[in-house]
């Protein structure tokens, strides 16, 4: 499944990677070019480590901005009619209520890119994700994970 999700994204995701494109290229790009600018201005460049890092930076910097290129190329972006509310799909928000706490939380499903657990963002690709996706609101699934067996009720499905 990772490959057919891979490059396609949520409208809030496909964004996000516009965003961070465009600082990459203009903010991210400018500080480094004045950190080498300030390290060539101290001299010999053979030993200053300061010039190193800002160059270890600037091929980072750019290496990222390829990869953003390379996924916002090919991206699909989801629109509102591809995100099914009667079953949990790449796209949903999902409400899931864990068995033994009682304890409910809210995930977007997005593609391994737009991962982010600190902001509630699961990918189709984790544990939890494979266990969920295609199912029902009112289905229980058991998660395996390295910490463990979680239960799961799919309380909510939205978009």
């Amino acid at each position: 499944m990772a490959d057919e999700t891979n490059n396609v994204f949520t409208s809030d995701g496909f964004k996000r990677l516009q965003d961070e494109l465009s600082e990459r290229k203009t903010t991210v790009t400018a500080e480094i070019t004045a950190r080498l600018a300030e390290a060539r201005a101290q001299g010999d460049l053979s030993e200053n480590s300061e010039y190193d890092d800002a160059k270890e930076a600037q091929a980072k910097n750019e290496a990222r901005i390829k990869e953003i290129e390379a996924l916002l190329k090919d991206a699909i972006v989801l629109s509102d009619d591809d995100i099914s509310k009667t079953n949990v799909s790449l796209g949903s928000t999902v409400t899931l209520r864990d068995e033994e706490t009682k304890e409910e939380i809210e995930y977007s499903l997005v593609n391994a890119t737009e991962e982010d657990i600190f902001e509630n963002r699961l990918s189709v690709d984790s544990p939890v994700g494979k266990a969920i996706v295609g199912k029902k609101k009112g289905a229980t699934v058991t998660v395996t994970t390295p910490a463990g067996a979680f239960k799961y009720k799919i309380v909510k499905i939205g978009k």
